[in-house]
């Protein structure tokens, strides 16, 4: 499933739910992890004498998911806000008290570079372990110069040792710290004349990022930083319109944002402005699922004509899953999305929301081998209705 002749871009509207199939079909990888040939078994070449052959019977094939939205760096777990959560506090109210972000922020100070590399390793092997072939890892956790390096030196190891592809998103502007509590423009001011700088010195990161929405930072504040990161070379991506309607996803259409993401909160008009740019709008059903909002409306989205794609958002405080199967459940149980368009959203459309449009997220020849071998299933749909079934039998990554 999700074979091509030559690899795809994205897919979008009514194409989202549509997939090339081969069934009864052969693959063949090379013994460089590339795809050298696929077909049907009944025009398949003999296989050479010493050939590694394994019979897959019953099983589907499919390319490995991207992730392109996570937060895997961090320290610590809040599981007490997952409790105050259930009391009825509101994920703006918890963070009024010095929680989430902040909270995250003060544990990752007070631990070494180490501890946070060997955790969020653990993490990343754990998605590989779930199909995932390419992944984006944010900061967002430190919210000072030095706490925001230190972050991004975190993510770069990963990115030199991992077996999968990493690309590193700068988020210092993923809340306002305390010492900044009052001085909003000037915080901007130390992420667009000191840490941007520093960053790009250092060639710490692939992407800038924005939380624009309320009670973060506004758009203007937004567009200073984007407009600031990409004299530096790094792409735009957004948190957009989780908590309201914020003008996110007009921003980062206008700054050609790689990606705007979460989208809870979003109208005819964010979809007329997502219409025709080259911005993937990507869907994180699992802080939704966690935090108990609305869900990204997928299914208008999707027959308004748009692509989508769909991330983990794994993260302590909103989305503490690395799974991008039971993200494939949500979005199909929550966001009445097809199998099928889960799927599309969750390789091709997630490999362009990462910035690896036509090399991961498809089976296609030539291009690295990064597949999920299923268990024996009845169909597709059974990957995504079973949603706590490890169906998962083994994942060939290749860099």
């Amino acid at each position: 499933m999700g074979v091509y002749k030559s690899p795809i871009k994205y897919l979008s509207g009514k194409a989202m739910d549509i997939i090339s199939t081969i069934d009864d079909a052969y693959l063949i990888i090379d013994d460089e992890g590339r795809v050298a040939d696929f077909g049907p078994m009944d025009s398949a070449p003999e296989f050479p004498a010493g050939a590694d052959v394994e019979d897959l019977s019953g099983s589907f094939v499919f390319p490995a998911f991207a992730d392109p939205h996570t937060h895997i760096v961090y320290a610590g777990s809040r599981e007490q806000e997952f409790v105050d959560k259930i009391h009825g506090l509101s994920y703006v109210e918890i963070a009024k008290r010095g929680g989430g972000i902040l909270n995250s922020a003060d544990r990752l100070h007070q631990t070494s570079e180490d501890e946070l590399y060997e955790t969020a390793m653990e993490r990343l092997l754990r998605a590989v372990e779930g199909g995932t072939a390419a992944i984006e890892i944010k900061s967002g956790y430190g919210l000072s110069t030095e706490d925001e390096l230190k972050m991004l030196r975190v993510i770069r190891r990963l990115k030199e040792n991992a077996p999968i592809a990493v690309r590193a998103n700068f988020l210092a502007a993923h809340a306002f710290p305390r010492n900044y509590a009052n001085d909003h423009d000037g915080y901007v001011d130390l992420i667009v004349n000191e840490m941007l700088p520093e960053v790009a010195a250092q060639g710490l990161a692939d992407f800038v990022d924005v939380f624009c929405d309320t009670g973060f930072f506004t758009v203007e504040q937004t567009a200073r930083i984007l407009e600031a990161g990409l004299k530096y070379g790094l792409k735009p991506k957004i948190h957009a319109n989780e908590l309201e309607c914020s003008g996110g996803i007009q921003v980062g259409v206008e700054y050609g944002a790689l990606s705007v993401d979460h989208l809870e909160h979003t109208g005819e008009e964010e979809c007329e402005a997502l219409m025709g740019s080259h911005t993937m709008p990507t869907l994180l059903p699992g802080a939704a699922f966690f935090l108990g909002m609305p869900y990204a409306p997928a299914r208008r989205m999707i027959d308004f004509g748009l692509p989508v794609a769909l991330a983990s958002d794994c993260n302590p405080g909103s989305s503490p899953s690395i799974s991008m199967k039971f993200i494939l459940s949500l979005a199909s149980i929550k966001m009445r999305m097809t199998p099928i368009e889960a799927l599309n959203a969750a390789t091709v459309n997630a490999a362009t929301a990462l910035g690896l449009a036509g090399e991961y997220g498809q089976i296609c020849k030539g291009m690295k081998a990064n597949i999920v071998i299923t268990k024996p299933m009845p169909s597709f749909a059974y990957f995504a209705y079973s949603y706590t079934e490890n169906l998962i039998s083994r994942v060939i990554v290749n860099k």
